[in-house]
This record gives C-alpha cells, structure tokens and sequence, in this order.
C-alpha cells in the first residue's frame, strides 16, 4: 500500500477538486489524476465524479473523509512530534535509580519541582543495582543519578555537582575533637558503603603509601544503613556531605573533615541518547537540576 494515497486522498476530499488538491499538495494537476485513478481501482469507488464545472463527491467518500482526515492528522503528528510541552496534561511514568542519600536529598524537592509543574507526571525512585547502565538502554530507567561516569557511546551524561567527603560518627564519638590524625583516622572502627561488598578501596591504597591500614569491620550496601550502626557504635564511615546532610541530621550524627587528599565526588546524572532532544525528558532533566542547585553542592553542570 502507497501511504502516500492517503493524503492524496485527504487533500482531495478536502478540496473537492483536482487542481486545488495539487495545490495543497504542490504537485501538478495530472499527478494528482492519477493518483485519483489508483485510488478508485483500490477502492472500487468513483470518490468523485465531475458536477458540471465542479466535482463531487460519492456517498462512500463522503462516509470516509472524516477518518481519512484524522489518520493523516495522527500520521503526521507522529512523524512531526510537536516540541512544545503542555506540562499540566503531561501524563507519564519516570523512573529514576540512585543511592539512597542522593535520592534522600534530592527527592523532596524534585518530587516539589515536578508536581507544580506537571501534576500529572509520577515519579519510581529506585535503589541501586549490581548493574551499571544496561538498565538505560533497555528502557526500566529514565534517569541514573550516581558518582559514576557512563563510558558506554549510546548513554548521554551531564556532570550536576560535585560532593566532597567527610566522617560520619555519632555525637560524643572520641574522634569528634582534637586533631584527627592520619593513624587516628586508620585505626578508628570502618564500614564501608557500597553495594558489591568491597572491603578495599581508593582510600586503603592512599592509607597504604603512608604504611596504614584501615580497620574494615563491614561493609554495607546504603549510606543509610551505614549511618543507622554509625549511630548505635564507635564505628564511623566516610559519606558524601550533601548527599548525607539529611540522613546525618535525622540520626543526630557528627561529621568531620577526612584528613587525606580526596578528590569531590561528582554528582552525575545519565540517560539513553534516544531521549536526548525528546521535550519532556530534557524538562525532567532541567528539573533533576534545578533540585540538585539548592543542596549545597558545587555547582559543576555541563553537558
């Protein structure tokens, strides 16, 4: 089937009239005869017949060119996508995957930013998986938020912030005053966030060229449950300082600087390159950073 009929046939319904279909059309006059000619063999129908000087037309193609005119509208919506978002109608499912502090601080105030502007929009936080990416390409998540650089061709980035580390502990911990020293810092009680289990990571290598070693006592695989036992013990555990700030408030915990040269930790937010120029996407984005500027972080966004 020529789709191409159709809108042949749309114009001519419309216009009643060879010449003025052309002309919608910017074809000439005998082009569009026949087309005509092929559509009445396709449908078996004179669609319409000469009227003295006018044209006509029959009973079926008057019975058709409503849904004739619709189907052509509907194609070309679909092919011509239109850019302008009509956020109170827009009507659609997000999901978005980070750790647990990154959506603690970030939630309330995108969940804010989103409602006002879209209501009907609803947000899926979801936890962080063994996984990085694939999830973005096969449509499950819309938007990944994390300290991780996508290096995959097909995954779009844009650097939000970046987040520098400090030591979490609870209120009263030994650790809380006087000068925290590097031998201080290494023999202190550690767990570990991070959700493969890793007992050893950056920060071991850097306390191993000054002849140290930290004592790992767990790893665990949320900010939260980190700060939860920090809370409860003498252990302590090095977290992001904006992404914790409310974790750490709600625990009631102390927090200090780590006394090694860390590099910040980056806030990076990554989605598929199909959505890159889709309208409603790149305004959830906008909204992701519009969240993350008022948290405290250094501002660091580019594309």
């Amino acid at each position: 089937m020529d789709l191409n009929l159709l809108v042949t046939l749309d114009a001519l319904l419309q216009e009643n009239s060879v010449v003025g279909a052309a002309e919608r059309l910017f074809l000439t006059p005998p082009a569009v005869s026949r087309a005509l000619a092929r559509i009445r063999d396709m449908t078996g129908d004179d669609i319409l017949v000469r009227s003295g000087r006018a044209m006509t037309p029959t009973p079926y193609a008057l019975s058709i060119r409503a849904e004739v005119h619709e189907l052509v509208r509907q194609g070309k919506r679909l092919l011509k996508p239109g850019r302008e978002l009509d956020l109170p109608n827009l009507q659609v499912d997000y999901a978005i995957r980070s750790h647990d502090a990154l959506t603690a601080a970030l939630a309330p105030r995108l969940i804010a930013l989103v409602a006002h502007s879209a209501p009907l929009v609803r947000l899926r936080f979801l936890g962080e998986t063994q996984e990085d990416f694939p999830a973005l390409a096969r449509g499950q998540v819309d938007l990944e938020l994390g300290a991780t650089r996508p290096t995959a061709p097909d995954i779009s980035h844009a650097i939000l912030a970046e987040d520098s580390l400090v030591l979490a502990m609870r209120k009263g911990h030994p650790l809380e005053r006087g000068p925290l020293s590097l031998k201080r810092f290494a023999a202190a009680l550690h767990v570990n966030v991070t959700r493969r289990g890793r007992l050893h990571g950056a920060i071991d290598d850097l306390l191993a060229g000054q002849g140290l070693q930290r004592r790992v006592m767990a790893t665990l695989p949320t900010t939260a449950n980190a700060l939860e036992v920090v809370a409860g013990s003498d252990a302590v555990a090095i977290v992001p300082e904006a992404s914790s700030k409310a974790l750490r408030h709600a625990l009631k915990l102390a927090a200090r600087g780590i006394p090694l040269a860390l590099p910040a930790s980056e806030v990076v937010m990554s989605w598929h390159r199909r959505h890159d120029n889709d309208p409603a996407h790149g305004w959830l984005r906008a909204c992701v950073a519009e969240a993350a500027g008022g948290l405290g972080w250094v501002d660091k966004r580019s594309s």
